[in-house]
């Protein structure tokens, strides 16, 4: 499940991970099937995520969930960062709006959350994963240089299933306050 960014920031985001991802993952990483490339190839979406893993059978709980939680005003996320991620860079992301609705559709979820997702969201942009610690250094040391703070539109939440490599879009659920 993740925040869905306005149209302008995601593309910015796509474009910054379209250059910086490996194609191919570094050797010994689990290899993928992406939609539009071959075995190994990263093309995934720049993605906000809030849980990695809900349960397929609650399909139905959780989307009518995130449709409820959609019914309010969208609200801007600051970009307050850039993180190491050890073999990756991401940008940091803060918004109290954000916090506050993770925090509510996890306490309605904690049944059903993995350990993962029942940790304290650290909201981020990945643009840089599965490279050298030596290259997401050097990527780091460029985004940091030239970064500046600034704030970008979130515009709803988006429902994926994973299908052992490629993600398929389930629904998206606007803001519509």
């Amino acid at each position: 499940m993740t925040l869905l960014l306005q149209e302008e920031a995601q593309a910015r985001f796509d474009r910054l991970r379209a250059q910086h991802f490996p194609v191919r993952p570094l050797p010994g990483a689990r290899r993928e099937r992406a939609s539009g490339g071959g075995e190994g190839v990263f093309r995934l979406a720049a993605h906000v995520t809030l849980f990695h893993a809900l349960p397929g059978e609650q399909l139905a709980a959780v989307d009518a969930d995130l449709a409820a939680a959609a019914d309010r005003a969208p609200f801007d996320v600051a970009v307050t960062g850039v993180r190491m991620l050890g073999r990756g860079v991401a940008y940091d992301l803060a918004a109290p709006e954000l916090t506050a609705l993770r925090d509510g559709l996890a306490v309605g979820w904690a049944p059903w959350l993995t350990r993962q997702d029942a940790q304290r969201l650290r909201a981020h942009i990945t643009v840089q994963n599965k490279v050298t610690p030596a290259r997401a250094r050097a990527l780091h040391a460029e985004l940091t240089a030239g970064f500046v703070p600034e704030r970008v539109p979130a515009r709803g939440l988006g429902l994926w299933r994973y299908l052992g490599g490629p993600w398929e879009p389930v629904a998206e659920h606007p803001f519509t306050g």
